[in-house]
């Protein structure tokens, strides 16, 4: 998705679906920080902790 293309039909589909003005704000907020949070750490050189796989999942760590 390229956000600066988002425009407000984008934001009427999401009502569609009945979200409120409210839980649309959440959901780019929530959006926006995982974009963020990513962005800093990938800029640190940070590696994921041992327990999470290569796609980004956490593994069993029982095993």
């Amino acid at each position: 998705m390229t956000p600066g293309k988002m425009n407000k039909k984008d934001i009427e589909s999401l009502k569609a679906f009945d979200f409120t003005e409210s839980e649309i704000s959440e959901i780019v907020q929530v959006v926006s920080y995982f974009n963020y949070i990513n962005r800093v750490a990938d800029g640190l050189g940070l590696e994921p902790e041992e327990f999470i796989d290569k796609l980004g999942y956490k593994k069993n760590i029982d095993e």
